[in-house]
């Protein structure tokens, strides 16, 4: 165990998300004191898991897709994710469901994708490949040389918008989709990964078209034990190496002295003393709520007053009294209506008639979600944010027993009949319970002009001493892109020097040996067994 000496400078991280465990995780490796504050009871943000009468759900992600993400944290004190966590792979990564019955299985290994993809439109298995060709150009630069580039000085941003606009950034997600298939259902199915993150495929930029090539590479995986299982393992690394952590505690503000982050002021009006802050806060709720405008600087306040949210979310959980075997892990049902629902949701703010659901069956895999006999849920519905001034306390129930019913008459059939203990969340619930400006599902929308330096800086604007990471912070929004948050704030404090806490030789060694392989697979274009070897150039 890794204790902390009282000569090291102290660094605070307001915000016990993912993002902000990785913060502090790499504060303390470099060798600072580090505190984590967070106003819930358990660390993991959004990733909480919740227990209802022997049914257990992880309340927010629950797709993991860069297990190496995870591994370079642990790597970084000489330990290895493995030996505390153990991920399964899926398959499929997720079924679709269309609204005429039809499925669509989407994962594997690259022979049953294409499978799939002829079923439905033989003429698209070239158009897939020529897409995912793309998807790997784009995940090159937008993932492995960017997403942990630090964007806050304007010439960074402006030294890449010519191999930006040579991989079509400007296009939107849809756009990119479109260019390479033909089928209304195949369009559907590989244009909804920015919804994954908060974004409107018909608006999001194509740089995250990247998520295609991640899947492919890495696959996508599940934590026996939920999420939780994670946050778990990762709250005793903290521990094990030294990082305090304070639960149950609000951060108010932060304090700014002569323009530097000088600690943060509790609710209780303590305050925690810091040479240097890193806020995993929702970043508007930060710069709206956390800072007095005159002490930010002129552009995080033009950005705070421009910024547009992501969509807000209705997340129904609960237990069923039989088991659904043919239910997949991961369901996506689609709506009878595509485009014109996403308007509903994201321009027209109203809560329509219609929706699609996203289907979680933990039990699928992990049997251990539910008591015997039993099966677990929750179900994911995209609705407007908090803009829309929906009645919630009127609406929730009424959307509750809609999904219920839609559910109960497709993919869980007799599912009035069987459901118990349920519960649901709302945006009110993501804005009081998580500070989330608006009850956004995902902080601000991923647009290509709140991207990189247009979105909120990893280094605070007008402000020194102060880091962000997070949902709404380059390079945004999803696991991978909160812990890439974390990786840009490594990158820009500085290194202790000489530093406190010399790293051990196994850990230089994992660390460097996880880099290493990292990056060598992605410049051969190796995948972890899903047969994509060959697409590599």
């Amino acid at each position: 165990m890794t204790t902390a000496t009282t000569l090291a400078p102290h660094g605070i991280v307001i915000g016990a998300g993912f993002g902000g465990i990785a913060a502090a995780l790499r504060l303390r490796a470099k060798g600072y004191r580090v505190t984590l504050l967070d106003r819930g009871n358990a660390i993991g943000g959004r990733a909480q898991i919740f227990e209802r009468d022997g049914f257990r759900h992880d309340a927010g992600p629950t797709v993991i897709t860069a297990p190496f993400l995870f591994e370079e944290l642990f790597a970084l004190f000489g330990e290895k994710l493995a030996d505390h966590v153990t991920l399964v792979p899926l398959t499929p990564w997720y079924r679709f469901r269309f609204d005429d019955g039809d499925t669509f299985d989407y994962g594997g290994t690259l022979e049953q994708t294409l499978a799939e993809i002829a079923r439905i439109e033989p003429r698209d298995c070239a158009g897939y490949l020529a897409l995912l060709e793309h998807s790997k150009r784009i995940f090159a630069v937008g993932f492995t040389e960017l997403s942990s580039q630090p964007f806050d000085r304007f010439m960074t941003m402006l030294r890449q918008i010519p191999r930006l606009i040579g991989l079509g950034s400007y296009q939107t997600v849809w756009g990119l989709v479109s260019r390479y298939l033909t089928h209304p259902k195949l369009r559907q199915a590989f244009s909804i990964q920015p919804l994954l993150v908060g974004g409107n495929p018909f608006d999001t930029t194509s740089i995250y078209g990247l998520i295609h090539f991640l899947e492919r590479a890495y696959g996508v995986h599940f934590a026996m034990g939920g999420t939780a299982a994670i946050t778990a393992a990762l709250s005793q690394l903290m521990q094990r190496h030294g990082i305090e952590i304070r639960l149950n505690t609000t951060v108010s503000s932060v304090r700014i002295e002569h323009g530097n982050a000088t600690g943060a002021v509790l609710e209780d009006g303590h305050v925690v003393a810091a040479d240097v802050v890193v806020s995993n806060a929702d970043a508007a709720h930060l710069y709206g709520a956390m800072i007095k405008p005159a002490q930010q600087a002129r552009s995080a306040r033009l950005k705070l007053a421009a910024a547009h949210y992501s969509m807000g979310l209705f997340v129904l959980y609960f237990g069923t009294t039989r088991i659904y075997p043919e239910v997949a892990h991961h369901t996506i049902s689609m709506g009878p209506r595509y485009r014109e629902l996403l308007k509903d949701i994201f321009d027209r703010k109203i809560l329509s008639e219609d929706f699609s659901l996203y289907l979680h069956r933990p039990t699928a895999t992990d049997p251990s979600f539910a008591p015997e006999g039993c099966d677990s849920f929750y179900v994911l519905c995209p609705v407007p944010n908090l803009q829309g001034k929906i009645d919630w306390n009127k609406e929730g129930p009424r959307l509750r027993d809609r999904i219920v019913a839609a559910l109960g008459a497709s993919l869980l059939p007799g599912l009035q009949e069987t459901i118990t203990a349920d519960f649901f969340m709302t945006p009110e619930n993501f804005k009081n319970d998580y500070l989330s400006v608006h009850g956004a599902g995902f902080s601000v929308a991923p647009l290509f002009r709140q991207s990189a330096w247009f979105r909120f800086h990893n280094k605070a604007e007008g402000i020194r001493n102060l880091y962000l990471t997070g949902a709404g912070t380059h390079p945004g929004a999803g696991l991978p892109g909160v812990l890439c948050s974390a990786k840009v704030v490594d990158a820009l404090i500085p290194a202790l020097s000489p530093p406190l806490l010399p790293a051990s030789p196994a850990a230089t060694q994992a660390a460097t040996q996880t880099a290493t392989q990292t990056a060598t697979e992605l410049a051969a274009g190796r995948t972890s067994a899903t047969g994509t070897a060959a697409l590599s150039a």
